[in-house]
Parts: C-alpha cells; structure tokens; sequence
C-alpha cells in the first residue's frame, strides 16, 4: 500500500482525507485550500504553513481511527483576503472546490482543482499592483543562445525575445517578472547567469521542445505559422513562448483568449541600458531610503494601463528621431491646448482598468460592477474619439482612428444591466427589468408577495371576525396565520395548528402553503434565470476582445503623453531638440529628481554640458567629494533618456544627438555575497561598457578605480580614457568624474578630452559648494574639509592635514605629473616608504590626544578612562 504524506500505513483514512491526498498528490508542491462547507480548509504540513504566514489558528482534524491531522481554515468567503497573502509570501495556491451540490448527493462530495494561483499566474485583482504588470516569464537555454518569453494573463500581453545571456539579463530585469520557468536540472546555468533574486519554478524538459512549443503556440493562434507575428526566426524565443502556454494548462488557466498575439521585443528600436544603469540612475527604485526614483517623479499617468505603459517607456527610450518627435508633438499640443487637456483629463478619470476587465471577460471572471465599469469606460472613450479626430495633429488622428466605440455591446449592456448591480451575480438584481418577461413575471410573485398576504390576513381576519390576525414567516415550517388565544374558538375547522405560544396559536393553510411554493420556486428560478442571461451578456462580451484591447492601448498611450505634459507644465521642463548628430548640448540643465526634493526656498543650481564626437568627446571632471560631481553625470543621462522616451527637459534648451546605449558606471556596491570586490564589480561593470561601446553611445564613469590602490587606479582609469578616445569604434561621448587629478596631463596629449571642474570657493579655511561646471582642472580635493564638515575628530582632522601636506611635499620632490604610467607605478613603493618614515601616526594621536586634555578641570574618573582611549589606541597599532 503507498505511503501518503501524512499518517503511517497501518492508518484507514477517512474517505475525504483520501480525496484530499488524491489531489494534493497533482500538485504536491502547492499550498492546497481544500473546500469543505462554508470553509477552505489547509492539512498536515500547509495547515502549519497557513497558520504562519496568515495568522490563522492551528487546530487538528480526524483522521482515521484515532488519529488526527493538523488543519487550520478560513470562511470561503474571506479567499480574496488570504490568498493574496499566501501568493506575496511566494507560495503556490491550488484551490479545490466542490464540483457538485452537497444537497444533491448522499456520497462523498465530489471535488477537484479548478485553479492553481502562481505569483507569475494570477487575475486576482488583490494580488495585482495596478500600476505594474504581473509577468510569468520563461528562458530557455537553446544550444545557440537564449530564448525568453512574458506574459501577463491579467492584461493579454505575451512577448518573445532571444539573444545573449546579458540581454536576456537585462530583460529579466526591466520587465521584473513575478516568476520564472525554466528547464529541470538547469537551475545551475539559470542562477549563474541571472542570479538567485527570482521566484522560480521548474519544468520538465519535454516542454521546452522546439515541436512541443510550436505545436502548443499553432493550435492557440490558430494558425499555420508564426510569421505574421515577426518571431518565425525566433527559434528558442518561440520554445520559451511555448512553455508559458503550457505551464497555463498546467495551473487550470485555459480561457485565454485575450491572448491574442505574440509579440517580439523589437530591441533594434530601442536604448540598450544594462541592469547597471537603470539600477545607478535610479529609474524605477532607489537605492536609499526616502528617495525618489525617476518614475515616480514622471508618473501622473490617471489610468492603471498608463501607469503600466510609463514604466515601459522609462526602461525603453525610443532612437529613432521620427516616433520620438511623434510623442513630443502631442506632449506639446497638450502643453498649448488646455480646453483639449481637461478634456482628456476627465473623461479619462471615469475609464478605469480597462485592459484588465476585458481579460476578466475572456477568462470568465467578470463580475457585473466590471461590466458596468466597461460600459462607463465606452461612454467616455466617445468625447475622446472625437477630440483626437478633430486635433490639429497626426499623432492624435491616429489614436482617434483607433479607438472603436463598440456601440452595439454599449447599448446590450446598458439595456440589461441594473446601473448599480452587484459584486457577485448570485445576488440578485442584476438584470434590469423589461429584458425578459419571465424573470419580471417571477419578480412580481416574489417581490410583490407583501401586497398578495396583506390581502389574504385582510380577506380571514373580516371572514373569521378575529381583528387581530397576522400572518407571519419562520424557517422551520414557513407561512402561518398566527391567532391569539382568546380567539381561537373562532378558527376555522380545515387550519391546521402547527405552533403553539403562550398566547397564541400559529396555523398554516393549504394557499398558504401553495403560495410560499411559489415565491421560495421563484427565488431560486430568478437567480438561475438571471445567472443565463448574465453568461449570454459575457459571452457577447468576448467578440470585443480584440477591439477594446486596441482601446486600452491607445488610451494608456494618450494617458502617458497627458503625464509627461502635466509634469512638463508643474516643473518647467523645455521641448528638447531630437536631432540625428552626435551632438549633445545641453544648457542650464538641472536633475530632476533632486530638483524636486530641494528644501523650500532652495534653488538648484543648473549646468551647460556640451559633447560631441570632433571636439569635445571628453569631458574629465575634477572637484571635491559633495560638489555635485554625480549629480552633473546623472542628470545628463537622464536628460537624454528623457528626450528619447519623448518627454519634455528640466533645461533652458536641449539639443539631443541621438544616443543608441546609455552606460554608467557610477558608485560600486559590494557583491561580497557573491565572492565579488568593489573593484571587481567596477571592472566588470567597465568591461561590459568598453566590449558593448559604439560611436553613438552615452557613457558615464564616476570615480573609476577607486576600489584599489591609488596609482593601479590611475593607470587603469587612463588606459580607459586612452581606449574610448583612440579607438575608432569606441569614440563615445563621455563624461568622466574623478579624483585623480593627474588625469588632468590627459588634455595635453588628446585632443578630445578637456578638462573642467566642479567649482568650490575657500574663504577663512572654510569651504563654499558653488556646483557650478568651469573649464579647467581643479588643484585638489578639499576630502579633509569634508571629513570636519562630518563631524570628525579634530585630532583626526589635524593628522591628515599634516600627512597631507607631507605627502604633498614629497610628492613635490618626485614629480609624478608627465612621467610615463610605467614609471609612476615603479615609484608607488618609495611613496609607500616615504609615508612610513614620517614621525609614527599612532604616536602623533597620542600626543594629539594628551594636548587636547583640559588637566586643571580633569575629574580621576576621567583621567583613568582617557588612559584607557590611551592604551587602546596603542594596541591597535
């Protein structure tokens, strides 16, 4: 006999425990909510899980004779709050229902899976952010690349791409998918080259054929290829594709026909930023607490398929001129257009999530609110269809095209369905009166029931002549005439007594009895009657598919172009000039998140950067620690990559040459988990840059080399320089932020490459940021000064001072500046030695530490705890 998960051989299970283990063997590795009456039910190992991770109370079931099995339940009618739950903590959810009628059966309730809810899988409005998609993706790993695959069943998107493992990478990364499939065994080339931070799930191997996967995408589309799709050459894209559909089937999600095509992502359209850049620029998170990301500063997107469009533009910027020019085009018609702007605007706040309701319709789960919110959406789609007609500008006549009014189920559902109906259909009243006379004929019995017993007590209380009669209702055996006692002598010999009270008699009658069949009969019959018509609506509602997917594209468009003119407007952003150059020009430019986290009254102050690939291709900047160095770097970048996804600039004017990749290389974070140094995370990260780098790209180093040795750094820094400005492929533009000031002999030798710095003014020892960008190297780093603003030591402030000007002198006496790199590095030992010959530094703390006591005012105690500091600070020598 086989062994079941819970118990131990010898135990008979009771017949639903068999039931139970019998399902939870389909899905073993699922959390299953196992329906039993009123309550979902979770047993052995997931009832202790489910205790945990939703609060809910372990108890113990029966299990056979004398033995119990740990359970812990919810009311069925809490799912939607624990689900969601249970899908955050990572966990996979099967739900088993009972298939039939519990009255309707003397047996064991017949149950089974009717759905399997992934953190990949899911159309639980609850468990989805609405300003984000919910992508399950899959990868394979074909024998000559990679193939990737998404799809996000709550809105229909399914997209397909394949290519090295770094673009893969990169994508994984953009798109943030709740879940990952991937081949059995293959966790180990999955990890190594995507890292360990993804929920995943594995599949067996037969699912990622390439005839599998053809087959499964074939019989979806119901087509003879792929070709009008544009993935037909997509060889392990399309097995990547495939797995997703077959992982659908696998979790019980097979009404998928909103899933109307697959796309491919068109990455020769596109910017290439690696994980890096999008991760240093803080586009979407950041990487400190109570900051701001670049998205949220842009986002007043007013519909959830606009929020999810705008996180796509801001990872995808556009490099061709004409789409980009396109979307400025409207931003400024809206800019200039108020009255067409508030229209938008308003008729926009009434469309809700349109995407995600017509995928509710074609999986089957749309309830009549949902419905109802459709039909207001179509209304206000009209004003807007027409608006975009009539604007003067091509852009717009083309979304007006576009949207379809869908006149026809408009009025089906404002014809059928009660304005206000609803959450759950199985409550009544969501169809209108005058749609079908049998349901309005059965309303009138149930509803006007009231009227009908009024008159029958009217009717016996004058024929019996008892005044006080009345009829009433309870459950045990429904209708009666209840008469009080002392008129009971007066009842009628063919009423049958039923109850009696202490004062009363209750009887029931045979009309009684036939006109409570009836009502109760018809009850049930409106809710069944109602119920068919709804369904008969819905499925009228899956023709429109495709026309209001085409709707909810369009208007996530309008919507996005509609935030990126009100932020425009808020912030005083300039249309930028989109030109086809290798020109980057851009003047009093500012960055746009710090601009808007600036104390009140504070007033960021703005820079010119100018790069070209023939004068100026470049730009090595100098300057303290805090001068603003990083913020200059970042907000050029961000500043083009506006431009690019078609947003207006926080500049006075901006002239953009085209940028085809976008490369940062800003602020090393320690991989140590992964075995990684600072330094080799910069050299990695630097490698990438200078292996992927063309003419037209956009590259920014910020304190390069800094995880080593000062003269490594140097020499690695330059030979970097050297490269992107010799190399004929490379000759990028580039802004380079150090602290090395010896990079400054590099403007003598090349030239492209021109020195600046970011100013700062010394007054009385004391040191102003400026923030200002000047031509010219700057003399040194003001680090020290730096170290006093934070609140160092002053005996520590002191030691470096003297060390620093030691050093300096020294350094004097060498002379480093126009030897040869080989050269200097040979020299890095003396200056090592030179360091240590100097009067001992911990000897020097002591003497500073001595100095500084105040002897007259010293109490013992603290005499014999500065002895203490003392004797520390020696032995950590």
């Amino acid at each position: 006999m086989k062994k079941h998960p819970v118990g131990s051989d010898d135990i008979v299970l009771t017949p639903m425990m068999k039931q139970f283990l019998d399902l939870k063997a389909i899905h073993p590795d699922a959390v299953m909510l196992f329906r039993c009456g009123d309550f979902y039910e979770t047993y052995s190992t997931d009832a202790i899980l489910a205790s945990e991770i939703l609060g809910i109370t372990l108890t113990k079931r029966a299990n056979g004779k004398e033995k119990t099995i740990e359970m812990a339940g919810f009311p069925h009618h809490a799912l939607d709050t624990y689900l969601p739950k249970l899908v955050r903590a990572g966990k996979r959810v099967a739900i088993c229902d009972q298939l039939e009628d519990p009255k309707a059966t003397k047996k064991l309730v017949k149950r089974g899976i009717t759905e399997l809810v992934t953190p990949g899988v899911s159309i639980n409005d609850n468990i989805l952010n609405h300003k984000e998609n919910n992508f399950v993706a899959a990868v394979h790993f074909g024998k000559t690349g990679c193939g990737v695959a998404f799809l996000d069943i709550s809105t229909g998107e399914f997209l397909t791409a394949e290519g090295p493992f770094d673009y893969i990478d990169k994508l994984l990364n953009n798109f943030a998918p709740k879940e990952i499939l991937f081949e059995r065994g293959k966790r180990n080339a999955f990890e190594g080259n995507f890292g360990n931070k993804y929920f995943t799930f594995e599949l067996d191997d037969w699912i990622f054929t390439d005839s599998t996967a053809r087959e499964k995408l074939l019989k979806h589309f119901e087509t003879n290829n792929l070709k009008g799709f544009g993935v037909e050459h997509l060889k392990n894209g399309i097995v990547a594709a495939g797995a997703i559909l077959q992982y659908l089937e696998m979790t019980q999600h097979t009404q998928i026909g909103h899933i109307t095509a697959l796309s491919r992502i068109e990455e020769d359209k596109y910017v290439r930023m690696d994980k890096f850049t999008i991760r240093s620029l803080e586009l979407l998170s950041t990487m400190n607490d109570g900051g701001k990301s670049l998205l949220e500063v842009l986002d007043r997107t007013i519909s959830p398929m606009g929020a999810r469009l705008l996180k796509r533009w801001v990872v995808f910027p556009l490099k061709d001129v004409k789409p980009i020019n396109d979307r400025l085009n409207v931003v400024e018609y809206f800019f200039k257009q108020l009255e067409f702007k508030e229209l938008i605007e308003e008729q926009l706040q009434l469309i809700g999530d349109l995407e995600r309701i017509i995928s509710k319709v074609a999986v089957g789960r749309v309830s009549p609110r949902e419905v109802v919110q459709l039909k207001i959406a179509l209304h206000a789609i009209e004003p807007i269809k027409q608006a975009c007609l009539e604007a003067d500008n091509a852009s717009l006549n083309s979304i007006g095209e576009q949207l379809n009014l869908c006149l026809s189920i408009r009025s089906k559902i404002e014809k059928e369905i009660t304005n206000d109906p609803p959450l759950l259909i199985n409550k009544g009243n969501v169809i209108k009166s005058g749609v079908n006379a049998e349901l309005d004929e059965l309303r009138q019995i149930a509803f006007s029931g009231k009227d009908y017993l009024l008159q029958i007590q009217q009717r016996e209380s004058e024929a019996t002549g008892i005044p006080s009669l009345k009829i009433g209702f309870n459950g045990v055996f429904g209708y009666f005439i209840e008469v009080r006692n002392i008129h009971k002598d007066k009842v009628p010999q063919e009423w049958i007594r039923k109850q009696t009270l202490v004062n009363a008699e209750r009887y029931i009658t045979q009309e009684l009895k036939e006109y409570e069949e009836k009502i109760l009969g018809a009850e049930d019959k409106i809710l069944s009657l109602e119920t068919s018509l709804y369904n008969d609506l819905v499925l009228s509602l899956t023709e429109f598919i495709p026309a209001i997917q085409i709707n909810a594209n369009q208007i996530a468009r309008l919507d996005c172009l509609l935030a990126l003119a009100n932020i425009a407007r808020e912030n005083k952003y300039m249309r930028p000039v989109i030109v086809d150059d290798d020109v980057l020009d851009i003047r009093q430019g500012r960055h746009p998140v710090i601009e808007k986290q600036m104390a009140i009254g504070e007033k960021y102050i703005a820079n010119d950067v100018m790069l070209d690939t023939n004068n100026q291709q470049i730009i090595i900047i100098t300057g303290p620690n805090m001068a603003g160095k990083s913020a200059l770097l970042r907000q050029t970048a961000l500043i083009t990559l506006m431009a690019q996804l078609g947003s207006f600039v926080p500049a006075e004017s901006a002239h953009i040459g085209l940028v085809d990749k976008i490369f940062t290389r800003v602020g090393a974070s320690d991989n140590i988990s992964l075995g990684e140094s600072t330094f080799m995370v910069e050299m990695n990260e630097a490698a990438d840059i200078l292996n992927n780098v063309s003419t037209r790209s956009l590259i920014l180093f910020d304190e390069l080399g800094r995880g080593t040795s000062t003269y490594d750094g140097i020499s690695i820094a330059w030979a970097i320089v050297e490269y992107i400005h010799e190399h004929p492929k490379a000759r990028a533009r580039t802004l380079f932020a150090t602290h090395y000031h010896e990079l400054n002999e590099m403007e003598k030798s090349f030239k492209r490459i021109k020195n600046y710095n970011v100013s700062v003014k010394e007054i009385d020892n004391k040191i102003i940021f400026l923030r200002k960008l000047e031509r010219g190297g700057s003399e040194h780093s003001f680090g020290i000064h730096v170290a006093k603003m934070a609140g160092m030591p002053k005996s520590i402030v002191k030691r470096a001072n003297d060390i620093l000007k030691q050093l300096e002198s020294d350094n004097r006496k060498q002379g480093i500046s126009g030897k040869p790199l080989a050269e200097v590095s040979e020299t890095r030992e003396g200056m090592q030695l030179n360091f240590f010959q100097l009067d001992d530094p911990v000897l020097s703390q002591i003497r500073d530490e001595i100095l500084n006591l105040d002897v007259n005012n010293l109490t013992p105690l603290e005499a014999l705890n500065k002895l203490s500091d003392i004797k520390r600070i020696v032995k950590g020598k």
